[in-house]
């Protein structure tokens, strides 16, 4: 299908999390983000999130994030939104880091609560509204409180439905209910994507219109697939699909997720395995359960 750019309000589909592709030095390897990018767009996806926790964010320097979404904006040359993560320390400088995506045009954020200190529900209000202030960009408040330890509940979002820039939440609480409360809080007001692997049929099911993908980077054509069946209804061959992919999304969970999706996308020839420090790549048993889980969905992969 024909990627066109898409409005901020009606941002919808699949928005791969996209990795940071590294030489083993643990320097950018630009010619392989350029070719994972253009196969990603191929594919059919609606867009692109750079630098999130998929993307290593928090262990890129300040210029490489810039440099990484700038890349990514020259690669995509206008054909779908780009958006970068914002996972900062503090609130001013993730409204510093919006004003440089803004500068740069990025078509939009994803804005995570300030990294290490556990915000309370007040102070979390008050870093979205702060940020959202800083530049006109269009927000996916990202809610991830079993990685972040920071929620952001149906009330909070409906206290921040004012913020008119936030226009999308990307729901990784890992409880599918809620997609129904995100609802009964907010009616429509935001655009609401999954963002836990193994949980969208369920999240879908229940109303959200959009992906936010880990492991569909390894398997974009399957990803598009799955995505285009449940949006046409087609249950019963979703549920195939899904069968067979449901093992390798589960790669998409646990403190070493980053590492096991790169080790995916090595094996399919679509990147390589190296992460920065204080990650260090797979090893030992658990290396050689994941391959194994890995070549087995290879195998088995299904024709489309």
């Amino acid at each position: 299908m024909a990627n066109q750019p898409i409005s901020p309000i009606s941002w919808r589909g699949v928005f791969p999390a996209v990795t940071t592709q590294m030489h083993a030095d643990q320097s950018i390897d630009w010619a392989a983000q350029a070719h994972h990018l253009e196969v990603l767009i191929d594919s059919g996806i609606h867009g692109l999130i750079l630098c999130g926790s998929l993307g290593e964010n928090q262990t890129l320097l300040p210029d490489e994030k810039r440099a990484v979404v700038k890349h990514a904006k020259e690669v995509a040359a206008g054909r779908i939104p780009v958006l970068s993560g914002v996972a900062e320390m503090s609130t001013a400088a993730a409204c510093q880091y919006v004003q440089d995506m803004e500068a740069l045009g990025a078509d939009g954020v994803m804005v995570l609560p300030a990294m290490v200190y556990k915000s309370d529900p007040r102070e979390t209000m008050a870093h979205f509204r702060t940020v959202a202030a800083a530049s006109k960009l269009p927000i996916i408040v990202y809610n991830n409180p079993v990685g972040y330890g920071v929620d952001i509940t149906p009330k909070m979002f409906a206290e921040l439905a004012d913020v008119e820039t936030l226009v999308a939440i990307k729901e990784s609480s890992a409880d599918t209910t809620r997609i129904t409360e995100l609802y009964n809080a907010c009616g429509d007001r935001y655009a609401l994507y999954g963002g836990v692997d193994t949980l969208i049929p369920e999240c879908v099911l229940m109303g959200a219109t959009g992906w936010i993908a880990g492991v569909g980077l390894a398997f974009p054509k399957e990803n598009a697939r799955m995505w285009e069946l449940m949006m046409a209804g087609e249950w019963d061959k979703a549920r195939e699909l899904w069968r067979w992919f449901l093992p390798l999304m589960t790669l998409d969970i646990g403190p070493h997720f980053v590492q096991k999706i790169k080790l995916v996308l090595q094996e399919v020839g679509l990147g390589s395995e190296w992460v920065r420090a204080p990650r260090l790549t797979l090893a030992g048993t658990e290396r050689d359960e994941i391959l194994a889980l890995i070549h087995k969905g290879i195998a088995e992969r299904p024709t489309l």
